[in-house]
């Protein structure tokens, strides 16, 4: 199909009720995880810790300087309730209650090889084997900057999952073995996870591992009977790494697509029309037993940073110099390495606004590292698609600035 013929509206009415069905579904699980995020209390809830026994739930920066890694068991502690616990039902659930036939979302997901999902996070599977004992332990995604685009892992798990007898959630996304009965062909590769880690060549090797996988993948799927039977429309793809899935994209535009942002797809790729915005994953700590009041915060407002940025980052030095000697402003140099991440955490922590400005691309993790700190969000950008726009009401919590709006002297020291 030659690329004129690309448009939104040529997958017609399928994409636009699978879109609604994926979206309702993401919707569901982000916003019960941002309601616990939101907590000031107890321990991370992220996800049910029923769901996955035996295991570490965060792995954390491998940086030499980093804090030694705090685990935090997935078994649920008789004092918790769980995540998705219904007080007006039976708190013993059965299969029957998650009948995939009265579930909101069906959903078929392919079995890739290892190698597309958690073979690339380490994990060695047995023979023939393609998904790993989640009973037993779940392979650890890797920390540090990592996390913040790896929805591609809970949303795997949370499919490999969506059957267990022990479940303690809703019958909402649940996986089905028969794709004629499913709404949605979820695609399980951890296209972030390879760009990160796979991404350059190693002699005498002369393509990467990453892009050898996206060209395994496009042949693999346009092998399929559920491609060929909708074009690709009701595929569900994660490429939440901007650069992620480089080479297939072109290839599997008709699918949708779980991103970051639109700041590196031309329109005819990826649009609102038939993709997903989806959160990042918070990177600093999340602000538990926080019983300041707004006005006992420190600091005014807050960024730490890549500074020199190339696209619309440029704005990022404009405010630098704008802003740095302002009073009870802190606006300085930073990276993730070393101590980076909980400095971070501390300075966010106390402050009243926390600066989300364009780097290289519209949008970045700190707009929900700012919402895990209880800190007012301050976004700085032209092209930014805020997640869930329709459900989660974020301009009512943060404030939304243009790029040569904010370089006006005074309008962000002097924010109310």
């Amino acid at each position: 199909m030659a690329m004129a013929e690309r448009s939104p509206h040529s997958s017609g009415h399928v994409v636009r009720r699978s879109l609604f069905y994926i979206f309702t579904t993401i919707t569901f699980l982000f916003i019960t995880s941002w309601f616990f995020i939101l907590r000031s209390t107890g321990r991370p809830h992220f996800i049910d810790h029923k769901l996955f026994p035996s295991s570490i739930i965060y792995s954390m920066s491998e940086t030499k300087n980093s804090e030694p890694p705090q685990e935090y068991s997935i078994r649920n502690s008789d004092s918790e309730a769980p995540m998705f616990h219904d007080e007006n039902g039976p708190k013993e659930r059965d299969i029957s209650n998650c009948d995939p036939k009265k579930a909101t979302l069906k959903v078929f997901m392919y079995d890739l090889p290892p190698e597309f999902h958690f073979g690339l996070l380490g994990w060695t599977p047995g023979e023939a084997q393609v998904w790993p004992d989640i009973s037993a332990r779940v392979p650890d995604y890797p920390g540090g900057l990592n996390l913040q685009h790896s929805i591609e892992y809970w949303l795997t798990l949370d499919l490999l999952t969506s059957r267990n007898f022990d479940r303690a959630g809703p019958c909402t996304a649940v996986r089905v073995d028969n794709s004629h009965e499913a709404d949605v062909v979820f695609v399980p590769f951890f296209s972030s996870v390879s760009y990160n880690r796979y991404s350059k060549i190693k002699p005498p090797e002369k393509t990467s591992k990453n892009k050898l996988l996206q060209d395994k993948l496009v042949k693999f799927l346009m092998d399929q009977e559920e491609w060929k039977r909708s074009g690709g429309s009701d595929h569900v793809i994660v490429a939440h790494h901007p650069n992620s899935m480089l080479d297939a994209r072109t290839k599997l535009w008709p699918s949708m697509f779980i991103l970051a942002d639109f700041g590196r797809y031309p329109p005819n790729i990826a649009n609102v029309e038939k993709d997903v915005i989806a959160p990042y994953k918070h990177v600093i700590k999340t602000y538990f037993n926080d019983t300041s009041a707004f006005d006992d915060r420190p600091i005014l407002l807050y960024f730490q940073g890549a500074i020199y940025r190339k696209d619309g980052g440029f704005i990022r030095q404009e405010l630098y110099y704008l802003l740095k000697d302002e009073k009870d402003i802190h606006f300085s140099f930073g990276s993730a390495s070393g101590n980076g991440i909980n400095k971070a955490s501390q300075g966010m922590h106390s402050s009243k606004f926390c600066l989300n400005i364009a780097g290289d691309t519209p949008s970045s993790n700190r707009l929900f590292d700012a919402v895990a700190s209880h800190c007012v969000p301050v976004i700085v950008s032209d092209e930014i698609e805020l997640p869930y726009e329709d459900v989660l009401r974020l301009l009512q919590v943060l404030h939304l600035c243009a790029l040569f709006g904010c370089i006006e002297e005074g309008v962000l020291s002097q924010t109310n």
